[in-house]
């Protein structure tokens, strides 16, 4: 399994390399990061955890791993390559065609479309016959967060259930909820578009 480069209009998805642990590092640093969880990483994962995930990301079994980066390009060049947030589809079973979709921006990127951009592209792939083929794409997003939860709802996602207390915030506790799209439903929503 080889991570592709997928390419939207506002964001390249490219593999996660051992050159992103600097800004993967400072995004576990960002307090709202440590609330909403990591991909292969959290806010308890020390800065060696973190270099030795991003310089093995491309190579973990049964996952996809992507740093979203501006797709903006200047004379032919990318104006940056820098990660602006991380994407994953991990807990890949093609057998059954299923996989579970984390998203996670930097501070500064959020809320502006970037986020929206990288999960249409993955799950293009994800349902694609050229890319995956799967039936199923699951997240869980904690209830604390009603714009990411808005966002899922937005692209098609559904709410299966909630897993009570799944999270720690701070002293307290917060909801998972479980959320799903089927590929007849991306379909619809892609055709809605």
């Amino acid at each position: 399994m080889r991570t592709p480069v997928l390419h939207g209009e506002m964001v390249r998805l490219r593999t996660i390399e051992a050159r992103d642990a600097d800004r993967l590092w400072m995004s576990l640093r960002d307090p709202d990061s440590g609330r909403l969880r990591g991909m292969g990483t959290d806010a308890s994962s020390s800065r060696a955890d973190v270099d030795a995930w991003a310089a093995a990301a491309a190579d973990l079994p049964g996952r996809y791993d992507w740093a979203i980066t501006p797709a903006a390009v200047r004379d032919g060049e990318l104006v940056s390559d820098d990660l602006i947030g991380e994407i994953s589809l991990d807990q890949v079973d093609l057998h059954v065609r299923s996989a579970n979709l984390r998203l996670r921006m930097m501070p500064d990127y959020r809320g502006r479309g970037y986020g929206r951009e990288a999960i249409g592209e993955v799950l293009r792939f994800a349902f694609d016959a050229d890319g995956l083929g799967l039936h199923r794409v699951t997240l869980s997003v904690i209830s604390l967060h009603p714009r990411a939860r808005a966002l899922y709802d937005s692209l098609g996602f559904r709410e299966e259930g909630r897993l009570r207390d799944a999270y720690r915030d701070g002293d307290g506790w917060a909801d998972a909820v479980v959320m799903s799209i089927l590929e007849d439903e991306y379909r619809a929503g892609v055709g809605a578009d």
